[in-house]
């Protein structure tokens, strides 16, 4: 988060009025929520997970074990279990 002066950015009416309830104080001005990412949006992580979780589920559809994608994806028995239930 970058810091910025209220006087920089704000006019002078606004900044007159924000004094009335807080002075020399930082304040975070949340973005609207229809303008909000949802989590791994930008960085395309969530695109990535879905991409790796469909993999699981055709190698799994195709004969592998629970134990062998264990290994070959570095996750819990329970985790593999997960995706798998949800991707059906």
């Amino acid at each position: 988060m970058n810091y910025k002066n209220g006087r920089d950015v704000l006019p002078p009416s606004l900044l007159s009025e924000l004094q009335k309830y807080i002075q020399g104080d930082l304040i975070y001005i949340p973005k609207p929520s229809n303008q909000r990412a949802s989590w791994g949006e930008v960085s395309g992580t969530r695109k990535l997970l879905a991409e790796r979780n469909k993999e699981i589920f055709q190698h799994y559809s195709n004969g592998a074990t629970v134990a062998e994608l264990e290994r070959k994806y570095h996750l819990s028995s329970e985790s593999i279990r997960k995706i798998i239930v949800k991707t059906r």
